[in-house]
């Protein structure tokens, strides 16, 4: 994963806001908000989650499947790494 440190910092970032958004969700539940406001906290929410799955998907796709130094055993791996977090997903 040594390709992630690149953007270590980004990412981080990234996280951090997310964790925010879901303290903002559990916030407006304590306070009962009403569930327009929920809806859009968590529609917000897990569309920062999907950006950054996004990103991390991109940086393996890049990395361990498609790098031209790789073997076809090591593509292999890549790639079943890859369709398994994609099967978890789609979940």
């Amino acid at each position: 994963m040594s390709h992630l440190s690149q953007s270590k910092d980004e990412l981080l970032k990234r996280v951090r806001r997310i964790g925010g958004q879901v303290q903002a969700i559990e916030r407006s539940l304590e306070a009962e908000a009403d569930c327009e406001k929920v809806l859009h906290l968590v529609a917000a929410t897990r569309g920062a989650m999907n950006g950054l799955l996004d990103e991390i998907i991109e940086a393996h796709a890049r990395e361990h499947v498609a790098h031209p130094d790789l073997s076809a055993k090591e593509r292999e791996k890549g790639v079943d790494a890859l369709l398994e977090a994609i099967r978890r997903y789609t979940k």
